[in-house]
């Protein structure tokens, strides 16, 4: 009985490192803690040379960057059919992990941004094994067909040869947290693939092609999913190519994994934990709110290009509003060392401790159009029995000085009438019969909050409203009073 106890005991007092990355509560969880993403995306090509990356590494940790997206190529795992050459992966990690940084992986196997280039070539060359889909015109293309059963069991099998060899040389250490199956899976140039077998299909399936098309792409990366969490159990998502308004599924990638293929993507892949948007157009906000539903994490691991000057008023919407687990631009290696993600990017690693222990929360950014109109209208919340408004024209900038687009904040309810905002450029008004009993600047160090000036008078406007500059980033603690 006593070495049963001790066993019980030591067992309930397991280090929360035991516990592998995973989804909970809609959080990702890390180490036993709830881990926010500040990420940023490789260029496709930036991580096949490892002298070429050295010296990006540092620059990236000074930009309080603690997660990259990085591509694991299957023509670099498996150059010859069942001969695996992991040095590439293992690079990738050690290096991470000696610039105290994160990894989510992306794995590039049948398909990249709808083709097939980073098939390996002995895929590539057998066209007669490996089934291409053919076009309307009966040709084939150079894409590899979903209805392949050579590909998708090759395509599994190196995929769950990773996992088992990531397993073994980081399942102790969660350098890498999440991984990506596949990559913009999507048809082109038409709603769906033709060809006998596809042909076959289609003929049964009770639906439109895109449906048909989602299905399909949707049952082939579950298959690599699951085969990959038989060896190693990660979160594992698929990222969604966006259309153009007006434009028809084939004229973009159709049947990718996009908010109005939810239902067909989760009731077919249920191995996959997240629908993903990479997002390149104006309209984030639209394109972001159509992945938030139920089941759904929220993650952007392409949030346009490194350097949008709308990056952390976009980040601060999906952090706040929809607590997305993390954020990450593409091509993050070409970000110039002052550009403004640094600085948002080293407020949001101050703010992430207090954002998981609050008691309610918000994101707020104006919302853009396709065109790019900025809607710079004030928004409202209702939280800890206040209204609050965020308002995103600077009272005290000359307007022509000022881009509302560009502004945006997260808002922190800490529980009775404390509260933080965070952000730039944006301004907050509490109602009703509203006093602000503290407003003070500040700072967190480990945790534990450093004020710095106390703001009243002018800087509150007579204690009307609690103003987060344009053209920088800070955070303020608020206190308020009922009159």
């Amino acid at each position: 009985m006593l070495r049963w106890l001790t066993t019980l005991a030591l067992f309930l007092a397991a280090p929360a490192l035991a516990q592998t990355p995973h989804l909970e509560g809609g959080r990702l969880i890390v180490d036993g803690k709830p881990f926010l993403i500040r990420g940023g995306e490789l260029g496709n090509s930036s991580a096949t040379d490892r002298a070429w990356l050295k010296p990006h590494w540092q620059r990236l940790k000074a930009l309080h960057l603690n997660t990259v997206l990085a591509p694991v190529t299957w023509e670099a795992i498996e150059p010859e059919e069942g001969k695996f050459d992991f040095s590439s992966l293992d690079w990738l990690v050690e290096d991470a992990r000696a610039n105290d940084m994160r990894l989510v992986l992306l794995w590039f196997g049948s398909w990249k941004n709808s083709m097939s280039t980073y098939a390996p070539a002995w895929v590539k060359r057998d066209g007669k094994r490996f089934l291409r889909s053919t076009g309307k015109d009966g040709q084939p293309q150079d894409i590899l067909s979903v209805f392949g059963k050579a590909t998708l069991d090759s395509d599994a099998r190196a995929f769950a040869a990773v996992m088992k060899h990531l397993k073994a040389i980081d399942g102790d250490r969660h350098t890498v947290l999440m991984v990506q199956v596949e990559n913009e899976i999507g048809f082109l140039p038409t709603a769906r693939e033709h060809g006998p077998l596809a042909d076959a299909a289609f003929a049964k399936w009770k639906g439109s092609e895109e449906g048909f098309t989602a299905h399909h792409y949707a049952r082939f990366a579950n298959a690599v999913a699951e085969a990959g969490k038989r060896e190693y159990r990660l979160p594992m998502y698929v990222n969604g190519a966006q259309g153009r308004p007006g434009k028809l599924p084939g004229e973009y990638p159709s049947g990718g994994p996009l908010a109005h293929l939810m239902r067909e993507w989760k009731g077919a892949a249920p191995a996959i934990d997240m629908l993903s948007p990479d997002i390149y157009f104006p309209n984030f906000a639209g394109i972001t709110d159509g992945y938030v539903v139920p089941g759904n994490v929220l993650f952007v691991p392409e949030a346009n290009q490194a350097g949008d000057l709308r990056a952390p008023a976009n980040a601060m919407r999906v952090i706040g509003k929809h607590k997305a687990i993390g954020f990450s631009p593409f091509a993050i290696e070409q970000i110039g060392d002052k550009d403004r993600l640094g600085g948002f990017y080293a407020m949001l690693e101050q703010l992430t401790p207090a954002l998981f222990a609050a008691k309610a929360q918000d994101g707020f950014s104006p919302v853009v159009s396709f065109e790019g109109v900025v809607d710079s209208s004030a928004q409202v919340a209702n939280m800890g029995g206040y209204r609050i408004t965020a308002n995103f024209v600077d009272p005290w900038t000359p307007r022509d000085k000022q881009e509302p687009g560009e502004h945006g904040a997260i808002l922190l309810w800490l529980g009775g009438e404390d509260y933080l905002v965070a952000g730039s450029g944006v301004t907050f008004t509490f109602e009703p019969r509203v006093g602000l009993d503290l407003v003070e600047e500040g700072r967190f160090e480990d945790g534990k909050w450093i004020a710095g000036r106390r703001l009243n008078g002018d800087e509150t406007h007579q204690g009307r409203h609690v103003r987060l500059p344009p053209g920088q980033y800070g955070i303020q603690k608020v206190r308020l009073y009922r009159y």
